[in-house]
C-alpha cells in the first residue's frame, strides 16, 4: 500500500491571507505546514473569480451558488448510483468525474490523457483522492475529501518498461481500500481504465462495472446551486462571445477571432474549449470545420459552438452564426438562418418533464430532404460540467444510436440545428441551453440571435 499520503490538513485560512512564516529556522515538519497553508490559501478555488466576473454577475443580478451544498450533493447523487448497482465503490480516472466527486482540479487536460489523478469513492466510507505530485493543497478546500494520496502514475510516459508493475501497485492500493471499506462487497465501478488496470483489479477478485453509466447518470440531475453556477458561468461565456461579436472585422483571421473567446473565458476564471469549432464563408459547410488561419470576409457568415468549460467548471455549449461587415444578408443566408431559428423554436416547445427521447427524437422539427445529409448528430443532448447523458438523435439515426429515456426536472439540455443544403456554399448553426423545470423549460442561455440574418434590421 502506498504510505506517501498527504493526511488531512483542515486548518482555516481566509482566503489570500497568508500564514507568516515560522522563520528559517524552522524544522522539516514545522515549514512543511507552514507550506500547506499558505498553498492552500492560495488555491484558485479558494481565491475566487475576481472583480470582473464578480462586476458582471452582480449587475445581472445573479447570486453566487453555495459550493458546499453542492460538494455534499454531488457525492450523494455518486452513491445513490452505487447503491441501485449493488456496488460498494467507484473509482473515478476521468479528470470531469474527479472534479465532480471532489471539486478539485489540477492540469485537467493534461490529466485527460495522462492518468495520473483518479479518486476513490466508497458507497459506505471515505472518499481518497489520488493526486500528482506535491499537489496535496489542491483538494484543501473541501472537507468532504477524506484523504489525498500520492497517485500511481502507470502510463507509459512516466512508467516506461514498468508500466505493467506499476498498474499492480496501483490496483493493489485500490483493492486494500476495498477490502477495508466495502462491507464484503467486491462489486466496484471503474469509469476509464487501460486493460491492464482492469486485469489487475479483477486479480483481487474485484468485480468491474460500468462506472461511466455510473457517473453520467448521477450528473444528469442538478441541484439549485448547481444551477445558479450555470447561470454565473453562461453569463461570462456570453460576455465573452460579446468582445467576440464586437470585434469580428473583415480581414481578420478565424483564429484571430476565436481567440477572443478562449481570453475572455481565462479573464473570467473559465477553465478551457473542448472543441476548435469556428467557420467563415464557405467551409461553413459542411459543417466540423476547426478554426483557421482563412481570412474573413465582408458578407461571410461566421458560425461557431462554444463548447465552453467556464467558471465553475460548468460548460456552456451555445452555438450562433454571425455576419460579418456592415452589409445586407442574401436572401439565401436569410433563408438558412431562419429556418434554424425556426428548427430550434419548435423544438424548444417540446421541452417538458416525463417527454420521452424517442419522443423527441421522432416529433422533433426536422429538415427537408436536400438539407438532411448535412444533419446535425442529433437534435438534443444533457450538458453539465461537459456535454453529458442523453443523446437524442435524428429519426433516421435512431436505429443505429438511439436509446430511450425521460426528460426529468433538473436537467439541463441543449437544443441544435444546423441547416446547410447538401452541396451548398454556406450553413447555419444555432445551439441554446435550457433547464428542464417542474412544468416544462427555462431558456438559459440569452445571447441575441444575428438581427440582420432574421430580417428585422437593415
Amino acid at each position: 500500500m502506498n504510505t506517501e499520503h498527504f493526511g488531512r490538513h483542515r486548518r482555516k485560512i481566509m482566503p489570500a491571507v497568508l500564514p507568516a512564516h515560522p522563520g528559517e529556522l524552522a524544522d522539516f515538519d514545522t515549514l512543511s505546514a507552514y507550506a500547506f497553508d499558505k498553498a492552500t490559501a492560495l488555491n484558485r478555488h479558494v481565491l475566487g473569480y475576481g472583480a470582473l466576473a464578480e462586476s458582471e454577475w452582480a449587475a445581472r443580478g445573479l447570486a453566487a451558488p453555495d459550493l458546499d451544498t453542492i460538494r455534499t450533493y454531488r457525492l450523494q447523487r455518486i452513491r445513490q448510483q452505487l447503491a441501485r448497482c449493488d456496488l460498494s465503490a467507484a473509482i473515478l480516472c476521468d479528470p470531469l468525474n474527479v472534479r465532480y466527486a471532489t471539486d478539485t482540479t489540477n492540469m485537467q487536460v493534461w490529466s485527460a490523457h495522462n492518468a495520473v489523478r483518479y479518486t476513490f469513492v466508497a458507497l459506505e466510507g471515505p472518499v481518497v483522492a489520488f493526486d500528482f505530485h506535491n499537489c496535496e493543497h489542491l483538494g484543501a478546500h473541501n472537507p468532504l475529501i477524506d484523504e489525498t494520496r500520492h497517485g500511481v502514475p502507470w502510463f507509459y510516459f512516466e512508467a516506461g518498461p514498468h508500466s505493467a508493475e506499476r498498474a499492480q501497485k496501483w490496483a493493489d492500493e485500490l483493492a486494500d481500500l476495498v477490502r477495508l471499506h466495502g462491507g464484503g462487497n467486491n462489486r466496484i465501478a471503474i469509469d476509464k481504465c487501460r486493460r491492464e488496470g482492469i486485469a489487475a483489479l479483477a486479480a483481487h477478485g474485484l468485480s468491474i462495472h460500468d462506472g461511466e453509466e455510473v457517473m453520467e447518470l448521477a450528473r444528469t440531475i442538478k441541484c439549485p446551486d448547481e444551477i445558479l453556477a450555470m447561470r454565473r458561468s453562461i453569463a461570462s461565456c456570453e460576455a465573452a462571445m460579446g468582445e467576440m461579436e464586437a470585434a469580428l472585422r473583415p480581414g481578420m483571421t478565424e483564429w484571430d477571432l476565436w481567440s477572443l473567446l478562449h481570453a475572455g473565458n481565462i479573464r473570467r476564471g473559465g477553465e478551457w474549449i473542448e472543441t476548435h469549432l469556428l467557420a467563415s464563408g464557405p467551409r461553413t459547410n459542411p459543417w466540423f470545420q476547426e478554426a483557421s488561419a482563412r481570412v474573413i470576409e465582408a458578407g461571410d457568415l461566421v458560425a461557431f459552438d462554444t463548447d465552453l468549460v467556464g467558471p465553475y467548471g460548468m460548460c456552456c455549449d451555445i452555438s450562433r452564426t454571425w455576419l460579418c461587415g456592415d452589409g445586407v444578408p442574401t436572401n439565401e443566408q436569410r433563408s438558412l438562418y431562419q429556418m434554424a431559428v425556426e428548427q430550434i423554436e419548435a423544438n424548444i416547445s417540446m421541452l417538458a418533464p416525463g417527454r420521452s427521447f424517442h419522443e423527441l427524437s421522432h416529433n422533433a422539427a426536422s429538415l427537408p430532404d436536400d438539407y438532411l445529409a448535412n444533419r446535425y448528430s442529433v437534435l438534443f443532448h444533457g450538458v453539465g460540467l461537459c456535454d453529458e447523458y442523453p443523446a437524442v438523435p435524428y429519426p433516421a439515426d435512431w436505429d443505429s444510436g438511439g436509446y430511450d429515456g425521460m426528460l426529468e426536472p433538473g436537467m439541463v439540455v441543449c437544443v441544435e440545428s444546423y441547416v446547410g443544403r447538401h452541396g451548398g456554399h454556406e450553413g447555419v448553426k444555432l445551439e441554446e441551453q435550457l433547464l428542464i423545470t417542474e412544468t416544462g423549460y427555462e431558456r438559459l442561455s440569452s445571447y441575441p440571435f444575428d438581427e440582420r440574418l432574421l430580417g428585422r434590421a437593415v
